[in-house]
């Protein structure tokens, strides 16, 4: 099992010739975070990533966590581990400056969560839910409350958990039964209320590596009208501050069981019962689906993120295993003669493989980070227009970020296990956790195919395409505009495939009018298209930025090696010319009758 490798070389080039973080963060008044300060922060990331995070997490896998008198143990490393990642203050790299963050860009953010979540992505959870919850209080909680608990939580001291599914309510939240009672007396300046019912797949929601626990939970005010509409967002902490931010009792919140799980296995996923529980209203009262989602677009990039890291790890390691393992001769002739067999490497079908995992876990590195920019351009922009323009973006491709990158991240882990043949399925190699461990970013914070139902009902259909138009027009711009006479023949095909996701939007707005099938049967295909169309421009962007440098057109000359320069120009023409072509096949399915999936009676399955 090879050691995990940040990288940090490929992050460098992408925040460099990308995203172009030295023209972007000034634009954006974001004058702490520069190119030096970035590269700082990278290495550093990735020594505590490297080497104190990623050795914890094969064995930790093997012990799990466990449940004793209604405390969370946790694995040998993870207490230690999380101290060093306080103390290293990485829990405010992303914090509102105003009570104790960094406030750096979620560009540069988003770069250490890679490296947080490819090292161990069950630790990486518990900094990620408490991530969230400092976002959606920020945004929504009173002044008051958030000068008691984001300090707290941005030094890693007190931790976060997001409390929404229920039993029998998941996706459709507004089933949700827990109950809110406004109570007749106040604590910390604010109005309290008692909080009662049951909470299920709360992950990290108990543990003893904080020495408190802020809940969001989301419940129903008395008379709350029904549904969605009713619901509304409390914090609960574990242990209740008295005034002078100590630690005071603890409330009535506990965890009932501890789930057992396909993968993640290291992490506490939670059945958590409020009984009475003290808490605050946060933001408006049946407002509280809303102020969750303030912080979906950032966590659902995060989780997709997650999907790439963990793919990433899968690489290194089915990478070394290929070049180190002896099996055969190349068809071609022997490689290396000296040698009883030539390592699998040679062999087309292996780098079919892993040319696969790479092209498409470089692309979604490349994707995340061209998402994570309209985050910072939606968030610190002061011109309407351009954070207008950005918002729009963030809402067409968040789905994308979440659903293709984890789909896609899955798939390539897949493939890192057949290249180690039975080893991969051995759990000693590693790669079996890793497929476990990505397999939960498909499901979490909203499943893949309300992701792809959310981009075409929602963000296409009932947009009437204007927001997927304004972007492929990006595409199609760069590709006529920018790209050398190199990358042309390279440009039309992606020409060709913008030209299928826009007429297919155009037909799927009309036929969704006749049929109410139509956007569910063709949600997910749609979804992956439009994935596809989006890594294709990327890749090509990727490779005019090293065609660039290899010009000497830019200062970093030197930053990056001839070989990985190459291997972005070989990646580039590998994912169109056989990657790409998906679009395609995935358009035939589209305009295929939903009757399909639907004339069929439930009686027959």
């Amino acid at each position: 099992m090879a050691d995990y490798q940040a990288p940090i070389t490929d992050l460098s080039f992408l925040l460099e010739h990308l995203i172009k973080a030295d023209q972007l963060w000034p634009q954006l008044g974001l004058h702490d975070a520069d190119p030096e300060t970035a590269k700082a922060i990278l290495e550093e990331a990735a020594k505590l990533c490297e080497q104190v995070i990623a050795p914890l997490n094969r064995e930790a896998d093997e012990t799990g966590t466990h449940l004793t008198a209604g405390k969370v143990v946790v694995p040998d490393g993870f207490n230690e581990a999380y101290s060093a990642y306080c103390e290293g203050g990485w829990g405010a790299l992303g914090g509102d400056a105003q009570y104790g963050g960094m406030g750096m860009p979620k560009t540069l953010v988003a770069c250490v969560e890679e490296m947080l979540q490819g090292a161990c992505m069950a630790f990486g959870l518990a900094p990620m839910l408490t991530a969230g919850a400092c976002l959606a209080l920020n945004a929504h909680g009173s002044d008051n409350l958030k000068e008691r608990f984001l300090p707290n939580m941005y030094t890693g001291q007190w931790a976060g958990a997001m409390d929404l599914t229920e039993p029998h309510a998941g996706t459709d939240l507004g089933l949700i039964r827990t109950k809110a009672v406004p109570l007749e007396q106040n604590m910390l300046g604010e109005a309290l209320y008692a909080v009662t019912g049951t909470k299920i797949f709360i992950t990290w929601g108990e543990h003893d590596m904080a020495e408190n626990i802020v809940h969001l939970v989301l419940a129903k005010l008395p008379n709350a009208p029904a549904g969605s509409k009713g619901i509304s967002l409390f914090l609960v902490p574990k242990h209740l501050p008295n005034e002078d931010g100590s630690l005071g009792a603890r409330n009535t919140v506990s965890c009932g069981a501890l789930e057992k799980k396909m993968g993640i296995k290291s992490s506490a996923t939670c059945v958590m019962n409020f009984e009475e529980a003290k808490g605050w209203l946060v933001g408006e009262p049946h407002k509280g689906l809303a102020a969750m989602f303030t912080m979906m677009n950032y966590e659902r990039l995060t989780v997709g993120i997650q999907a790439v890291a963990v793919a990433q790890a899968s690489y290194q390691s089915a990478r070394d295993y290929a070049s180190e393992r002896l099996q055969s001769r190349s068809l071609s002739g022997a490689q290396f003669p000296d040698d009883p067999a030539d390592p699998i490497i040679v062999h087309p079908d292996v780098r079919r493989m892993l040319m696969h995992m790479r092209s498409f876990n470089e692309a979604s590195r490349a994707f995340y980070l061209y998402v994570a920019q309209y985050l910072d351009i939606a968030k610190y922009s002061q011109d309407d227009k351009t954070k207008s323009q950005a918002e729009g973006r963030i809402a067409l491709l968040t789905p994308v970020a979440k659903a293709f990158m984890s789909d896609m991240a899955l798939s390539a882990a897949i493939e890192g296990q057949q290249v180690f043949g039975g080893h991969g399925y051995i759990r000693e190699w590693g790669q079996e956790q890793y497929v476990r461990d990505i397999r939960i970013t498909q499901i979490y914070e909203g499943t893949n195919g309300i992701q792809a139902l959310d981009l075409l009902g929602r963000k296409v259909i009932a947009n009437k395409a204007v927001i997927l138009n304004d972007y492929c027009s990006e595409i199609l711009h760069f590709v006529q505009h920018d790209l050398s006479g190199e990358w042309q023949k390279e440009g039309a095909k992606l020409v060709e495939c913008i030209h299928e996701v826009t007429a297919l939007a155009q037909e799927l707005i009309a036929r969704a009018g006749k049929s109410p099938d139509v956007i569910g049967a063709s949600a997910v295909d749609f979804l992956h298209a439009l994935g596809l169309v989006s890594y294709g421009y990327l890749w090509l962007k990727m490779a005019h930025s090293t065609e660039h440098i290899q010009s000497g057109g830019v200062a970093s000359e030197g930053a990056y090696s001839a070989e990985f320069l190459a291997a972005k120009q070989y990646l580039c023409r590998y994912f169109l010319n056989r990657e790409l072509p998906r679009v395609s096949f995935l358009a035939e399915r589209i305009r295929s009758h939903s009757d399909d999936l639907m004339v069929m009676p439930a009686s027959h399955f």
